[in-house]
């Protein structure tokens, strides 16, 4: 279970602080949730307390940081050509939310849309992916998610 003030990973929708923990009515039940403030979008999500795990919530890694900025600025894993089989891998894989396999999808798409135009879809996944890394970024070293962009962008030679 996790506590007021705990920051944690949502997959697919980024990083944040769960701020209550309150009873709410769910189709007709009441249900113990989580509040939680994500940083993108600044919203509050409701999730019930039962469905914690299967949803994949999981607290910041705040180890893997280090080991994230090797990835980011180390060579690219290779991925399949084809975009479609691409997409499709890589979604599968940000629905896990594990932090270095995200930093390997920025770091490949970043790399790729330098090289060639992403399609419509990877772009949307590019952008996807590069919110929620520094989402989970920034809380883990305290910083704006402006100024943790700066540090990502500079690892990935955007600037």
């Amino acid at each position: 279970m996790f506590h007021v003030g705990e920051k944690v990973v949502y997959p697919m929708h980024g990083a944040g602080i769960i701020d209550s923990i309150e009873d709410k009515d769910i189709f007709g039940s009441i249900k113990k949730c989580y509040i939680i403030k994500m940083l993108i979008g600044d919203i509050k999500v409701i999730i019930p307390v039962c469905d914690i795990d299967s949803i994949g919530v999981r607290l910041i890694a705040s180890c893997d940081y280090d080991k994230v900025m090797e990835i980011l600025k180390g060579p690219c894993v290779k991925m399949d050509e084809r975009w479609n089989v691409r997409y499709r891998l890589n979604e599968q894989t940000m629905r896990i939310g594990e932090i270095c396999h995200l930093a390997e999808i920025v770091n490949y798409l970043a790399d790729r849309d330098k090289k060639n135009k992403l399609s419509t879809w990877e772009k949307r996944m590019y952008c996807t992916a590069y919110d929620i890394l520094i989402s989970e970024l920034s809380l883990i070293k305290d910083l704006t998610m402006s100024d943790m962009k700066l540090i990502v962008d500079e690892m990935l030679n955007l600037c």
